[in-house]
């Protein structure tokens, strides 16, 4: 059980989905400080400095020990934000990233070309038509 749990452990797409996860989440939190600490201020200053988060109706008021109900639609349209900002910013950087191994591989192929192409080695019934060739070529100087 050891040894199979070692081989799918360390299979490539395993190693590879793990590390996409721990980068996502680090750049999960960029994007949200983002959204958080920069996008959204300036969003409330257009606004008339409304902090969208507090954005709520109001259904029916506290009275009493009983804590009013609302819907916080302000968190709501906060969460909708953060995630086309993180959509958004994984779709570009998948995008660069692409373009990056599209350029590599056009490099690396246009390297390859421009390598002086060695001719194929001739085919064995070539060698041998050749040698007779040479053979008949001999005959006929020894003849003539």
């Amino acid at each position: 059980m050891l040894k199979e749990f070692k081989k799918f452990a360390l299979k490539g797409n395993v190693v590879d989905m793990a590390v996409g996860v721990i980068i996502g989440t680090a750049f999960g939190k960029i994007v949200t400080s983002l959204v958080n600490d920069i996008i959204m201020p300036l969003l409330g200053i257009v606004l008339g400095q409304i902090n969208l988060k507090h954005l709520k109706l109001v259904i029916k008021p506290a009275e009493g020990d009983i804590a009013e109900l609302a819907v916080l639609y302000g968190q709501f349209l906060q969460n909708v934000l953060d995630f086309l900002i993180i959509a958004s910013s994984i779709f570009l950087v998948v995008k660069m990233l692409t373009s990056l191994k599209t350029r590599a591989e056009k490099l690396a192929k246009k390297e390859e070309e421009e390598k002086p192409q060695e001719p194929p080695k001739p085919s064995n019934e070539e060698v041998l038509l050749t040698e007779i060739r040479d053979l008949l070529k001999e005959q006929k100087t020894i003849e003539g």
